[in-house]
């Protein structure tokens, strides 16, 4: 009698990882005569026990990816009883990184895919940053976890990007005396919104070198006095009307303004 050539692909998680490798090697083996059936999340010794029943009816192969070491080591047990060839994915590099690296691992299953959730949230978050910047789409502000307030120059994108590679989602939200304010920004929770102000020397002093890497003259309106005070008197004022925590960015570095805002928010939250 001739058994069908079955892989059973078996993971005490989502099993993607064994299967991509049983892929890979089966691509040599004319794979399209090799059957690969996945077995995912495999949590107790009967779920072993129902594979092992299935892989000892035809001519088969055992891969897995389990960490968990009382599984694994009945998994081989019943492979071996049952004269089936179970072969272990992970141990081999595990134990190299166990006698290279003097470490021990978790035991635990399923952290590939907490890595994979946790870099795809950030990358979410950054999208999401470049999308609403600036005011651009005031639609982002109901949306996001963090919505930044304040004048020009008050390091909002920057802020809003390194929160951005903390999996926050920030929009930001220039006040300009001449445009008013979206409506959106009134409705969201205070504690969601964090206002930007500056001193009128150190903004003075931003604003002339703006214009000076634009090649303007550093003489415009953009850069005095007179508008500047204009300017953060009207953000106060809608800073006030929104509710929102404040924060003097004057000569703060980014990470010491994310960390405050991010104190800030952990403290709103709470209550």
């Amino acid at each position: 009698m001739v058994y069908k050539e079955v892989v059973y692909v078996v993971s005490d998680s989502v099993g993607e990882t064994a299967e991509f490798v049983v892929k890979a090697v089966a691509t040599q083996f004319n794979s399209s005569q090799i059957e690969i059936r996945r077995n995912s999340y495999v949590d107790d010794i009967e779920d072993i026990e129902d594979i092992i029943m299935l892989a000892k009816k035809g001519n088969t192969i055992i891969a897995y990816t389990i960490v968990i070491p009382s599984l694994k080591d009945y998994l081989d047990k019943r492979a071996s009883e049952e004269s089936i060839l179970a072969v272990d994915l992970l141990s081999p590099l595990m134990n190299a990184f166990i006698t290279r690296f003097n470490k021990q691992p978790n035991h635990q299953p399923g952290l590939m895919r907490k890595l994979d959730e946790e870099y795809f949230r950030k990358i979410e978050a950054i999208e999401f940053a470049v999308k609403y910047d600036d005011g651009r789409d005031p639609r982002g502000i109901t949306k996001a976890d963090i919505v930044l307030i304040g004048v020009s120059r008050t390091s909002k994108t920057p802020l809003s990007m390194y929160l951005a590679h903390k999996r926050f989602k920030v929009a930001n939200v220039p006040l300009v005396p001449e445009v008013p304010p979206p409506d959106e920004l009134f409705t969201v929770p205070r504690k969601n919104c964090i206002g930007l102000i500056i001193s009128p020397d150190k903004l003075n002093e931003i604003r002339k070198e703006r214009l000076k890497a634009l090649g303007l003259a550093s003489q415009a309106n953009y850069a005095s006095f007179e508008r500047i005070l204009e300017e953060l008197d009207h953000a106060e004022k809608i800073m006030k009307r929104v509710g929102c925590p404040i924060i003097d960015v004057s000569n703060k570095a980014v990470e010491e303004t994310a960390g405050l805002i991010l104190d800030i928010l952990k403290k709103e939250r709470s209550f």
